[in-house]
């Protein structure tokens, strides 16, 4: 006689049926408050995709925040996609809810004449001998918004938030400073053709941006011989403001079908170098990252479809 064993194997939920089920909401009802209070439509009116949706989900729950009181919520993207912007009470709760978690310390820095400066934060961790310290310059943050009124207090947010970054390791989530900044970045989608090559006999001189006739080495920004038309080693003008060399890195690297390419191209440019020591270098060295990561998902996106 054959026995009939029957086994019942647990699917995984949904990330939506599971966070819904935390708050103890229907997942449709979930899923139209968050999108209603925390994605709203970008200025063309395009709605989050559903996938979009899932990976702002996912984000939350990995850190285990609340997008219902907006510990948690997301900017459109201009490129496309979502940038997860962590309020300061999101940021509160990650710190304080860290198990290694062992107190907080601030220092406000002034000059002779009483103006803030700068504020230190100093993080300790149970499991350090030393405490975790980043200090934070109010001409490298301020901005021109109503918030940045209260100068002492939106510094010491700033210092908090990075220093936890070090202390703790968290990545992939945003202030709302540098997510505004980041999903404000250009749209390099579908990429622009390459410039066509100047003839050999053009006369160009002085400071020019084209390619070279035999070998199709892009000459940006260098000095031209006006008789041959080849380009010198030097570097016309290397002060570019940052959205014009943002512009071009995507640019750059919109046209590449390899990784090898974009690692030469990253080198080339330099961005980690070119914001080092300057103000908002973290949030520019971040935007940087961002575009060669976009390129790099495009180019193993399309590898992955041959």
């Amino acid at each position: 006689m054959n026995a009939i064993v029957t086994t019942t194997e647990r699917q995984p939920r949904s990330v939506l049926v599971d966070m819904s089920a935390r708050f103890g909401m229907e997942p449709a009802a979930f899923e139209a408050t968050v999108r209603a209070t925390c994605m709203k439509p970008d200025k063309n009116g395009k709605v989050p995709s559903r996938e979009e949706f899932a990976a702002f989900l996912l984000v939350a729950k990995e850190y285990k925040l609340n997008p219902l009181t907006k510990e948690i919520y997301a900017f459109a993207a201009k490129g496309g996609g979502i940038v997860p912007i962590v309020s300061l009470d999101g940021w509160a709760n990650l710190i304080n809810s860290h198990p290694a978690m062992d107190g907080v310390t601030f220092a406000m820095e002034h000059n002779d004449e009483g103006a803030l400066v700068s504020c230190t934060c100093r993080i300790y961790r149970k499991d350090r001998s030393h405490p975790i310290e980043v200090t934070e310059y109010l001409s490298e943050c301020i901005r021109n918004t109503e918030p940045w009124q209260m100068k002492h207090r939106m510094l010491r947010h700033k210092s908090l938030i990075q220093c936890a970054r070090y202390a703790f390791g968290f990545s992939g989530i945003y202030d709302e400073d540098e997510g505004a900044k980041i999903a404000g970045m250009k749209d390099v989608t579908p990429p622009a053709p390459p410039k066509p090559p100047v003839p050999p006999s053009a006369q160009i001189s002085g400071a020019t941006e084209t390619i070279d006739a035999e070998t199709g080495e892009i000459l940006d920004e260098r000095e031209v011989v006006t008789e041959t038309g080849e380009a010198t080693d030097a570097i016309v003008d290397e002060t570019i403001d940052d959205n014009t060399f943002f512009e071009r890195l995507e640019e750059a690297l919109a046209v590449v079908s390899d990784l090898a390419t974009v690692e030469e191209i990253w080198t080339d440019f330099d961005p980690l170098a070119r914001f080092e020591g300057k103000p908002a270098a973290e949030i520019n060295q971040s935007i940087a990252l961002a575009i060669r990561k976009r390129a790099e998902k495009r180019i193993g996106g399309s590898n992955g479809k041959a």
